[in-house]
C-alpha cells in the first residue's frame, strides 16, 4: 500500500537506498467491494529486498477486531526493481472483521538480519498502516442475527447421502442420513450448527458434527458434517421436507440459497402387525365364554351371509380395535392396508373424507392438529363401506382342477 520506512537499530549505518527494502500490505475483497462483517478479506504482504539477507522474521500486529488464518507457508522468490536483482518475500492471511466501521491494519514489522560490506546488520522493515472500511449489513438477516446464519463464501455446496435409501424403510428399519456443508472464503466454525430436520410422521436423531478447515491459496475452504439416524413413524410415505441454506455470495454480492433436499421416508409395503394391536389376555373363564360368544355370531354371520368375513371386514375390525386403544398411528397403518377401491370410495365419500384429512393433518402436518374422535371415525367409515363387487368366474377353473 506504501513505500515502508527504515527503522534501523541504534549505532547502525547502512549503504542502503530508500528503495532497498519496502514492505507493503494490500487487502483483497471479493468483488472489489466494501466487505461486510464476517467477510474475508486476504492481506498481501510483500516484501523486496535488494541486500543479503541471512535471517528474517515477520512480526505481525495483534489484529483488534479480526479473526485471521495464515494461508500456508511464507514465499520466497527471485525477482528484480529497476532491473536489478532483488529477493522477494510474501506472506498471505485472510482476516475476518468482527464489527461495521471504519478499522486499521496496524503496521506488519519484518526484522531482517543482512549483510552489509564486511559486517552483519539488522534491519526492521515496516508496512504503513492499512485502513479498511467495513460496511454494515441492511438487508434481511445479517451477520448480527442469530437466524438465519450468515454464511458468506464464495461459493457454497451441499450432499446428501442416505444409507439404505430411505424411499425403502419400513416401520422400525432406520437409515443414516449424512449431510456436508462446504464453503469456499470462511473457516469451520463460519458453518451454521445443525439444521432442524423435524416432519411429522418420522422419528429423527441427531449425531455429532464434525468441522474441517482445509487451506489452499486462496484462502480456507471449510466443512461441516451433520449425521442423523431417520426411521419412519407410520407406515405410510411421508415427505421429508426441504431445507434451504442461504448464503452471501462474495463474488456476485448477492443473496442465494442452497438447499438439503426434499425425501421420501418410508415404503407403501405392508408393515408387520403391531404387538400393540393384540387383544389383550384374559382369563380362562374369560376366554371359554368369549369363545363361546364368537362362536354364536359365527354362526349367525355364516346364517346371513353364507361365507366367512372377507378383507373389508376384518378391517374395520382392526379399525376398531386401534380406536378402542386411542392408537392414531396404528389406526393409520391399517388405512394404508385398504385396497385401493375402498380407500378412494372414502376419500371421496363426504361422510368419511373430513375425518380421514384430520387424521392425517394430526399425523403428518406441520402444525399441532388434534387427532379426531377415532370410534366416531371408525364407526363412520363402517357405516359407508361399499359391498365388494363380485368377481367374474374364471372360465378356465373347470379346466385346472380349481372348480369344484
Amino acid at each position: 500500500m506504501a513505500l515502508a520506512a527504515l527503522l534501523l537499530l541504534p549505532g547502525t549505518a547502512l549503504a542502503l537506498d530508500e528503495g532497498d527494502l519496502t514492505l507493503t500490505v494490500t487487502p483483497e475483497v471479493g468483488g472489489n467491494a466494501v466487505p461486510y462483517p464476517r467477510e474475508m478479506i486476504l492481506l498481501r504482504i510483500r516484501g523486496t529486498y535488494r541486500t543479503q539477507i541471512t535471517l528474517e522474521e515477520l512480526r505481525q500486529p495483534p489484529l483488534q477486531n479480526f479473526s485471521w488464518t495464515q494461508l500456508g507457508r511464507d514465499r520466497w522468490f527471485k525477482t528484480s526493481v529497476d532491473g536489478q536483482e532483488a529477493r522477494g518475500f510474501e506472506r498471505v492471511v485472510a482476516v475476518f472483521p468482527q464489527a461495521a466501521g471504519r478499522l486499521t491494519i496496524d503496521p506488519f514489522v519484518h526484522r531482517l538480519t543482512v549483510v552489509d560490506g564486511g559486517g552483519r546488520r539488522v534491519v526492521d522493515v515496516r508496512s504503513s498502516p492499512v485502513p479498511v472500511e467495513v460496511k454494515a449489513w441492511t438487508g434481511p438477516g445479517g451477520p448480527d442475527v442469530k437466524e438465519p446464519w450468515w454464511l458468506p463464501a464464495s461459493s457454497v455446496t451441499v450432499t446428501d447421502i442416505w444409507s439404505p435409501e430411505p424411499e425403502t424403510l419400513r416401520v422400525g428399519e432406520s437409515a443414516r442420513r449424512t449431510v456436508t456443508i462446504e464453503a469456499k472464503g470462511l473457516t469451520g466454525d463460519g458453518l451454521p450448527p445443525r439444521p432442524i430436520m423435524r416432519t411429522r410422521g418420522v422419528l429423527t436423531f441427531a449425531g455429532p458434527i464434525d468441522r474441517q478447515t482445509t487451506i489452499t491459496p486462496s484462502g480456507p475452504v471449510s466443512r461441516a458434517t451433520y449425521q442423523w439416524d431417520v426411521r419412519p413413524g407410520v407406515a405410510e410415505p411421508v415427505t421429508l421436507s426441504a431445507i434451504t441454506v442461504p448464503w452471501f455470495d462474495t463474488v456476485t454480492r448477492t443473496m442465494r440459497e442452497a438447499e438439503i433436499p426434499a425425501r421420501i421416508v418410508g415404503s407403501r409395503a405392508k408393515a408387520e402387525p403391531d404387538e400393540a394391536d393384540a387383544p389383550p389376555p384374559g382369563s380362562p373363564w374369560l376366554a371359554a365364554l368369549a369363545g363361546m360368544g364368537a362362536f354364536a355370531l359365527g354362526l349367525v354371520a355364516f346364517g346371513r351371509a353364507g361365507r366367512a368375513p372377507g378383507p373389508r371386514e376384518a378391517l374395520l375390525r382392526r379399525l376398531a380395535r386401534a380406536a378402542r386403544r386411542s392408537n392414531a398411528a396404528a389406526f393409520r397403518t391399517h388405512l394404508a392396508g385398504a385396497d385401493p377401491a375402498l380407500a378412494a370410495h372414502w376419500r371421496g365419500d363426504p361422510h368419511t373424507a373430513p375425518g380421514l384429512r384430520a387424521l392425517d393433518r394430526a399425523l403428518f402436518g406441520e402444525g399441532e392438529a388434534p387427532v379426531p374422535d377415532l370410534r366416531r371415525l371408525a364407526q363412520a367409515l363402517a357405516r359407508h363401506t361399499p359391498a365388494p363387487q363380485p368377481t367374474a368366474a374364471d372360465p378356465l377353473a373347470a379346466l385346472d382342477g380349481a372348480a369344484r
